[in-house]
């Protein structure tokens, strides 16, 4: 069974940083890719960030220079570093993998941006 586990969200100030992680039970090339996506109230859940098997990254417009995403092979863990946060960016944020066809996701990690 694929298991998605995220951390690291929470409260942060505008302009602030924050870092979360995605461990997986699995080894990370067993996915297609893995990602990023996020839910805010009253919206649909969309993609913020993804990473292919073989590294290429993509991400949302409205994230570009400003987010990253990047993974440890051994730790089987994907990061995403958030920096210049927004308010807008408050959401529910939740990991993504693909195999093959099928995706498993994460339980989600609130990000709240509020001075």
């Amino acid at each position: 069974q694929v298991q998605l586990v995220e951390s690291g969200g929470g409260l942060v100030q505008p302009g602030g940083s924050l870092r979360l992680s995605c461990a997986t039970s699995r080894s990370i090339f067993t996915f297609n890719a893995m990602g990023w996506y996020r839910q805010a109230p009253g919206k649909q859940r969309e993609l913020v960030a993804d990473i292919s098997r073989y590294g290429t990254t993509n991400y949302a417009d409205s994230v570009k220079g400003r987010f990253t995403i990047s993974r440890d092979n051994a730790k089987n863990t994907v990061y995403l570093q958030m920096n210049s946060l927004k308010s807008e960016d408050t959401a529910v944020y939740y990991c993504n993998g693909a195999v093959g066809l099928v995706n498993y996701w994460g339980q989600g990690t609130q990000v709240t941006v509020s001075s």
